[in-house]
């Protein structure tokens, strides 16, 4: 009998499969498919991304309509399954012609505009994220001492956040003591060759395999070309994303991890950093670290997962003088303005609502209804005497004062990890 009903499940299996209908992405001017388009839901959640074929994940009703996003194409709404193909247009992106005054002027200085949709969940928890960012780099395009950074500089940001609990309870605010972003560490592309099949042709494409499926695919129109790389298709891939190589070898499993950038006024066969115009990336994985261990129960898994854009505003050759002006410039405050891309798309509604409730927010009557922290009140400081003063500088030479700081993470760690065992063994 337990035969029949497993081969009866089987078939309607095997015949469900067959009757769904897939929903394919594609280019409107080539109706060449889109793979790793990214798809939000009606609550402008990050859902997914298309498939090598440029397919859509498969969705239930409640998630439509979905918005199709793919970078250097205008975004897409579709409104529910039984469309059959979704064709994207790719529009025009204009930055201002880069001038070189004089040979002085060898930094490369890039400002950009940054969304980003990040989202750190348990079986229980979720913390949504949208942000805001002006970013900046300096590349050094000579030898100089300056070395700049191609890593994305936080001029100034805007963060909303919702907590949301296994009940559907929720909450939002603008701040989060749990940093589980990606964004910060993934920069301007290193310069590069463009593949032998681009070369001298205004349309063309290239195909980069990895050990189980494309690692890059190149795409050329013109003057423009768009490169997708899936970093963990190969250990090859992580060149693009330097700064991130350490994590590789950390404690993190990276689930899923695709770039792409798109470079324009391409007439060599070389792509370098003035090139770029925009890039984005997904990054999904499980753990961000052990200094994440606060947010959940002792070992329950979270997931973190990153959907960021990047928009080149403006990029203009300085003096090394004027960079050593910008990297002296304080950051994180209300004196740099924000200038949003006239390429990115307007907000889908559930993000503007939220945006509505966390501005709302009253900081002043919250902080008057919280419950002053009264530990620290009437602590005075001790005062050293002469001996006491070198011993500690003594032990800060020699590494005593790092080694005991160790210890007491270590101590506390492991008393927080038995509460959780006993707290986890009662529910």
């Amino acid at each position: 009998m337990q035969k029949y009903i497993v081969l009866l499940l089987l078939v309607f299996c095997s015949f469900h499969s067959r009757s769904q209908k897939w929903t394919v992405v594609a280019d409107s001017d080539t109706h060449i498919p889109l793979p790793k388009a990214s798809v939000f839901d009606n609550k402008g959640n990050f859902a997914g991304v298309t498939d090598a074929k440029g397919r859509l994940p498969l969705f239930s009703a409640k998630d439509y309509p979905l918005t199709i996003r793919y970078l250097g194409y205008g975004e897409e709404i579709v409104k529910s399954g039984d469309i059959d193909t979704v064709f994207m247009r790719e529009f025009v992106t204009e930055l201002p012609e880069l001038i070189i005054e004089t040979k002085k002027h060898n930094m490369l200085h890039v400002m950009a505009y940054v969304r980003e949709y990040s989202t750190l969940s348990t079986l229980t928890d979720t913390i949504s994220l949208f942000r805001e960012k002006m970013v900046d780099y300096i590349k050094p395009v000579a030898k100089s001492k300056f070395q700049g950074w191609t890593n994305p500089r936080v001029l100034t940001t805007r963060s909303y956040y919702r907590f949301t609990n296994s009940e559907g309870l929720d909450s939002v605010s603008d701040r989060c003591g749990y940093h589980f972003s990606w964004t910060d560490w993934i920069g301007l592309p290193p310069s590069t060759p463009l593949p032998e099949a681009l070369f001298k042709k205004d349309f063309a494409t290239d195909t980069v395999y990895g050990k189980y499926s494309f690692t890059e695919l190149w795409r050329k129109n013109k003057e423009k070309v768009s490169l997708d790389v899936d970093i963990l298709a190969d250990t090859v891939s992580r060149k693009w994303v330097p700064n991130l190589s350490l994590f590789f070898r950390k404690d993190v499993d990276f689930e899923r991890f695709n770039v792409r950038f798109n470079f324009d006024n391409v007439f060599g066969n070389y792509l370098d950093e003035t090139n770029v115009v925009g890039y984005s990336f997904n990054i999904e994985s499980q753990g961000r670290g052990r200094g994440m261990f606060m947010f959940n129960r002792y070992d329950e898994s979270f997931y973190v997962n990153t959907y960021c854009e990047v928009y080149i505003i403006d990029k203009e050759y300085i003096t090394e003088k004027e960079a050593r002006k910008w990297e002296k410039l304080t950051t994180g405050g209300e004196n740099i303005d924000f200038f949003i891309s006239p390429d990115a798309p307007e907000l889908q509604p559930g993000i503007a609502a939220l945006i509505v409730r966390v501005e709302s927010i009253d900081h002043d009557k919250a902080r008057m209804d919280s419950t002053p922290d009264l530990s620290n009140v009437g602590y005075r400081a001790e005062r050293l005497s002469p001996g006491q003063q070198v011993l500690r500088r003594l032990k800060g030479i020699l590494g005593i004062d790092k080694l005991n700081a160790k210890r007491k993470w270590d101590k506390n760690y492991k008393t927080f990890r038995e509460k959780q065992r006993k707290r986890n063994k009662k529910e």
